[in-house]
């Protein structure tokens, strides 16, 4: 009688203990999805840094800065170098740089300017973009009596 008492519990173990065959099956896949994980997690990080080494700088960026570091408007071309903005976006933009061109409205003479932002790729020589506004200096008034009111 022992012995069935025995053999009842060994049955009894056998039913809630895992065989050392399900416990490495059940390793084997944990680290094959955690592989599989690392691997996208590699591929996205690398796609995002391609990604990110393309992107032109906007022309936004420059007239902001552009307008902040100064509120008058001088008549003329002026070449900015993004690290003049920034030693981490000139470090991002190398291959760039902006062209700020100024010139005095013809048809208004109440102090109004043509003010345009242009940005260059340093490879292709072409330009990236571009952006036409208008900047009211009211120093800069005209003496001429035109069409324009004063």
């Amino acid at each position: 009688m022992k012995l069935r008492h025995i053999s009842r519990t060994a049955d009894c173990r056998r039913e809630h203990a895992f065989t050392l065959i399900e416990v490495m099956v059940a390793i084997a896949l944990f680290f094959m999805c955690t592989f599989a994980i690392l691997g996208l997690t590699s591929q996205l990080l690398k796609n995002a840094r391609v990604f990110q080494g393309k992107k032109s700088p906007g022309v936004a960026m420059v007239h902001g800065w552009y307008t902040s570091k100064t509120n008058r408007v001088t008549e003329g071309e002026v070449n900015v170098e993004f690290s003049e903005i920034s030693p981490d976006i000139g470090e991002l933009y190398r291959d760039y740089y902006a062209v700020v061109s100024a010139t005095p409205n013809e048809e208004m003479t109440n102090g109004l300017w043509n003010v345009t932002y242009t940005v260059f790729n340093r490879k292709t020589r072409q330009v990236d973009s571009t952006v036409n506004t208008f900047y009211w200096d009211p120093a800069s008034r005209s003496s001429q009596r035109g069409p324009a009111l004063q």
